[in-house]
């Protein structure tokens, strides 16, 4: 039976910076859940930051991949550079999805260590633009396919060609 890495927050757990989750509601999720495939993780907690904690964004170019090159930051709307806490948890989730043999991730869109999408722009605006956080392209990075929680179907299709090839 295939794993797989999925936020935490996805799962109602009170991780994300505002303190609170973003639980997922489909039939697919209850059954992964009942069959023992999900493998929660926060990269951000993870990583050392603290519940509550002030919003972040990635900054310069690249998006995550940026930040896992050095080309872009992850700085809080307060200025603080917090880019080797989302390093840290991205590579604590690395080990996390290899230690559990997963090779596909469910991430929670739009934040900066997890989107797959899109990202906020680094203006602190709410405005988004395409790109993937720094945990998603280190993962990506390593071969693990990463979905969005809006996209639980085509994850579904996936790991159905892992365990049927």
């Amino acid at each position: 039976m295939e794993r797989v890495l999925v936020s935490a927050c996805l799962l109602g757990r009170p991780v994300r910076y505002d303190g609170r989750g973003k639980p997922v509601h489909a039939e697919i999720w209850r059954r992964w859940q009942s069959e023992g495939r999900l493998v929660p993780y926060c990269p951000e907690v993870g990583g050392g930051l603290p519940v509550p904690r002030p919003p972040a964004e990635i900054t310069g170019t690249g998006g995550g991949e940026g930040v896992l090159n050095g080309t872009a930051r992850v700085v809080t709307d307060t200025g603080e550079d917090v880019t080797d806490a989302f390093l840290r948890g991205a590579h604590q989730a690395l080990e996390t999805a290899l230690r559990h043999n997963a090779r596909v991730a469910v991430l929670k869109d739009s934040s900066p260590s997890c989107a797959t999408t899109q990202i906020y722009d680094g203006t602190f605006t709410g405005h988004r633009s395409p790109g993937t956080g720094v945990t998603t392209a280190l993962l990506e990075r390593h071969d693990i396919r990463v979905f969005p929680e809006t996209a639980l179907d085509s994850a579904a299709a996936y790991l159905t060609t892992l365990e049927h090839p």
